[in-house]
């Protein structure tokens, strides 16, 4: 817990000002709570959402101008933990099928309200510790891949395109993204699905010439006109066709360098 002290930004969202201050008091008493904003309704919380970090979401259901169940498509990635603090109780099997944490029902009796925000800090840890353990593998990936290697590189690709195949050309495609097991290759406008996973194409495909930006996504070096600043400290990735691409956290050094290079 030592560790954790005060870093936990919470977002509390109701529209009734008495229910935000108590649910705010109750909050601030835990030690390693940080930050707690507060929001009146579901547009006012996007907007929030879409511009400062959030760990736990306290979230009424029933206000005007949308419900807390229609805040959930406005989460951010990676979304945070939600628990739901309302006083109708005929909706906690909906809350539970939308992933939320925790159900509090008005009104809070304090003991019940940290045991609900203990699941979600412990939920947040996990999280936190599952991103940290993936992106730990794509650094060893990513280092991997730039190792001189001796193997033969795909010359074309082979896609299945309605009832023909379509070749291919490295040279051709702007940008692979991940889907599910596959892949999808951009090439000229049109997207073909190819039934392999991004991790190999990356292994057989020319480094040189492409490079991973992303855990779902890779480019190729020459497609990229600019790279520019995203929210948080981001960078994104601007195709010559004006695609947009989100740089991960632990690709932004690599393609510095790169870009650097290519320049």
């Amino acid at each position: 817990m030592v560790g954790l002290m005060r870093e936990f930004a919470i977002l509390v969202v109701d529209d009734e000002p008495l229910a935000r201050r108590r649910v705010v008091r109750l909050a601030q008493q835990l030690p390693w709570v940080g930050d707690v904003a507060q929001a009146g309704n579901v547009a006012q919380a996007a907007e929030w959402l879409a511009s400062a970090p959030c760990h736990i979401i306290l979230l009424d259901i029933r206000m005007p101008g949308g419900s807390g169940f229609d805040l959930l498509r406005h989460l951010p990635d990676p979304a945070p933990a939600v628990i739901f603090v309302t006083a109708f109780s005929d909706q906690a099997l909906r809350a539970f099928d939308a992933q939320a944490v925790d159900y509090v029902t008005k009104p809070i009796e304090a003991g019940r309200f940290q045991t609900a925000m203990e699941r979600a800090r412990m939920a947040v840890e996990q999280k936190q510790s599952a991103d940290r353990i993936r992106e730990l593998e794509e650094v060893v990936a990513t280092l991997r891949a730039a190792e001189p290697e001796t193997r033969n590189h795909l010359g074309e690709l082979w896609v299945r395109a309605g009832g023909e195949y379509v070749r291919i050309k490295p040279e051709s495609i702007s940008h692979i993204s991940a889907e599910r097991d596959y892949v999808r290759v951009h090439v000229d406008g049109n997207s073909y699905l190819y039934n392999e996973n991004l991790a190999t194409l990356e292994r057989l495909l020319p480094a040189f010439q492409f490079q991973r930006i992303h855990r779902s996504t890779m480019v190729r070096i020459d497609a990229v006109d600019r790279v520019k600043a995203g929210q948080f400290h981001s960078l994104i990735a601007v195709l010559n066709d004006g695609t947009e691409l989100r740089v991960g956290r632990t690709y932004t050094a690599a393609i510095r360098a790169r870009l650097a290079r290519r320049g």
